[in-house]
């Protein structure tokens, strides 16, 4: 028989029969390979398991320990839940089952509306199939049977997608028993393969997301290989539905929002604290680095906007207006209002590094489904800065700025990682000065020795740039900090200082931004702490607690002592029983409850219980606010 050559990753080569399979590959390395393969790779492509491999080819064993295996494994879960499905509801239409975060779906149209209490007979069904272990095959047909195929069943669903596909393009059809889908797969051999999964949720959804579709139902499903692996991901879910920033928001009392304003948060008293907590550390660190803080308006000329290049790459997601006849846009950025600054005076080279920075206001026009709570809004706050550097300084201003990202992520407890971007198609300028750029932001990771993942094309129209990725407590990631080298901007503002050479040169513009939006930092930062705040941070960072009417008067003076000191602290006057106001500071999570009685004011001492522990203590009024003081002064992190 013909032999083919398989090469694998570490660079071997081996013969084997015309026809081979994946799976005979594995068996003949191990039978441990074998048991664990669920997918083949074939020159870059994941196949299933038992395709044929009839040219010579470099082939891969595709685990469920690797990316494309779980996906492999969680789209035949679709398929599985779509069997049963059809069993349940014969006359189900099936649309689109694919894969997604930690997860799939299956949009499906059915004349009756499902229910969350439908799903445990739907898992029963599922389960039920799991165990007749059913083989899973792959059918290639041509474009006329499957179109026959589907007319049969009329099925208008598949029947649209099939013919919207590309002629000559190869169609298959995966079949498990009485069961069979439209699918290019891959799939894994058996449905006996699948171990652990749960049904999560039912939703609308248009079909292929076009509103002027149907509406489908969307059914929400996840799978792991193992039940512990799922018995995990499930406490992590309900974990992250308790810590729900718009959640904790309402109960918090920190932010609202509002159908008059949709997108676009309201802060309360306490919220305001918070936020202006966050601004007044991010103040103190610029300050001492060297930074410069502005302000520039909302609303500008159009024409600036076509300057800067975001008319022609954001225009799309601006708000505009019209006054005197004059065309003005609302600020998606503050980059512009910068360079105008800059040039209002004349520079020379000793001016520089420029360290300029902004709490600026700006406003993108997000669509309304893609709006969430502060994560996603439609006005919020960036702590802006832009450097003016020479080119020999873009380097050393870099480190500083990576100095000052270490010093406000660690302050919270998280864990970061980098990615570096390099130049998009929709950019702007020459290669030469794109290379330059992005040589620096590359010596800076490699000078500090920093792992970072490259992605290639990524970058912003105008400069590369490195993006910061933070973990919140539930390992969760969030693009938050980023770094851009600019040497368009300066150029298209005709901005320039005078070299030590007496010429008018253009500076290089380092864009950076830490928090990047507050708002939506101020989101993450509810739930990494679910709302109980470290101290200095907390609207309320001391709740007191007379036990009766009688020693209101102490509690009003340790009170007048702790604002004296500069803590923020509120006293319960409210004719409740002492149980109940403990619970109800409990439940706002303040850091410190003291409780006030008899014995507290004969001793001038405080009773303080502090939020997360058991156990309370007497403590001396003086050495309580000495030590507070001292927890808040050094932003003391009750996650670290």
């Amino acid at each position: 028989m013909e032999q083919v050559k398989i090469s694998f990753p570490d660079g071997a080569v081996r013969e084997y029969d015309n026809g081979v399979t994946t799976e005979d590959i594995a068996a003949s390395i191990s039978p441990g390979l074998k048991k664990k393969a669920v997918a083949g790779k074939v020159n870059g492509n994941v196949v299933d398991l038992l395709l044929p491999i009839t040219d010579d080819a470099a082939v891969e064993i595709v685990t469920l320990d690797s990316k494309e295996g779980l996906e492999v494994y969680r789209h035949s879960t679709a398929h599985l839940m779509a069997q049963a499905l059809k069993r349940l509801y014969p006359e189900i239409k099936l649309g689109i089952g694919p894969v997604i975060e930690n997860g799939f779906y299956y949009d499906v149209d059915l004349a009756n509306p499902l229910k969350p209490e439908d799903l445990p007979a739907i898992e029963k069904e599922m389960k039920k199939i799991i165990n007749e272990n059913i083989k899973i095959e792959r059918k290639v047909v041509s474009r006329e049977e499957a179109l026959r195929i589907y007319e049969e069943i009329g099925d208008h669903l598949k029947l649209e997608l099939i013919r919207e596909l590309p002629e000559g393009e190869e169609i298959s059809i995966y079949e498990q028993g009485e069961f069979f889908d439209l699918c290019r797969g891959p799939h894994l051999p058996a449905t006996g393969k699948i171990k652990a999964f749960k049904l999560m949720s039912i939703a609308g959804a248009y079909w292929r997301g076009n509103s002027d579709n149907q509406m489908l139902q969307r059914i929400y499903g996840t799978a792991f290989p193992k039940q512990g692996e799922l018995d995990e991901y499930l406490h992590f879910i309900e974990e992250a539905q308790k810590r729900d920033h718009r959640k904790l928001g309402k109960e918090l009392q920190l932010f609202m929002f509002s159908e008059e304003s949709p997108g676009m948060p309201f802060y309360l008293p306490k919220g305001q604290v918070v936020r202006t907590e966050l601004e007044d550390f991010s103040r103190e660190l610029q300050r001492n680095a060297g930074y410069d803080e502005v302000r520039t308006p909302f609303m500008m000329n159009q024409r600036l906007w076509e300057q800067s290049g975001h008319w022609d790459h954001y225009h799309e997601n601006m708000y505009f207006s019209e006054v005197d006849n004059t065309k003005f846009a609302m600020k998606p950025m503050n980059c512009p209002g910068h360079m105008l600054i800059f040039k209002n005076e004349l520079h020379s080279y000793r001016d520089l590094p420029i360290r300029m920075a902004e709490f600026g206001q700006v406003h993108r026009h997000e669509l309304s489904g893609a709006l969430n709570g502060m994560i996603r809004v439609r006005t919020f706050c960036q702590d802006d800065a832009h450097i003016f550097v020479t080119p020999n300084q873009i380097e050393s201003e870099i480190k500083e700025v990576f100095k000052l990202v270490d010093k406000i992520y660690t302050t919270f407890g998280f864990e970061y990682s980098v990615e570096l971007s390099t130049r998009p198609e929709n950019s702007m300028g020459d290669d030469r000065l794109w290379d330059q750029a992005e040589d620096a932001l590359r010596n800076v990771l490699e000078d500090l020795q920093l792992p970072y993942q490259l992605n290639e094309g990524d970058g912003a129209f105008y400069g590369p740039k490195i993006d910061f990725h933070i973990k919140d407590a539930l390992k969760r990631s969030h693009q938050c900090a980023t770094i851009q080298v600019d040497f368009q901007m300066p150029e298209k503002f005709d901005l320039t200082y005078v070299d030590e050479n007496n010429n008018k040169v253009n500076p290089v513009v380092i864009h950076r931004a830490i928090y990047g939006s507050i708002d939506r930092f101020f989101g993450i930062l509810v739930e990494h702490f679910a709302g109980a705040f470290p101290t200095w941070l907390a609207p309320v960072q001391v709740e007191v607690i007379a036990v009766n009417d009688v020693h209101l008067d102490y509690a009003k003076q340790v009170k007048a002592k702790l604002q004296e000191a500069g803590v923020r602290v509120h006293i319960d006057t409210r004719n409740e029983k002492l149980g109940y106001k403990i619970r109800e500071a409990q439940m706002q999570k303040t850091p410190y409850i003291l409780v006030l009685g008899d014995k507290e004011i004969e001793e001038s001492t405080v009773n303080v219980r502090k939020y997360g522990e058991q156990n309370s203590e007497a403590v001396g009024l003086e050495t309580f606010i000495f030590n507070l003081k001292e927890e808040i002064a050094t932003r003391k992190n009750n996650l670290a």
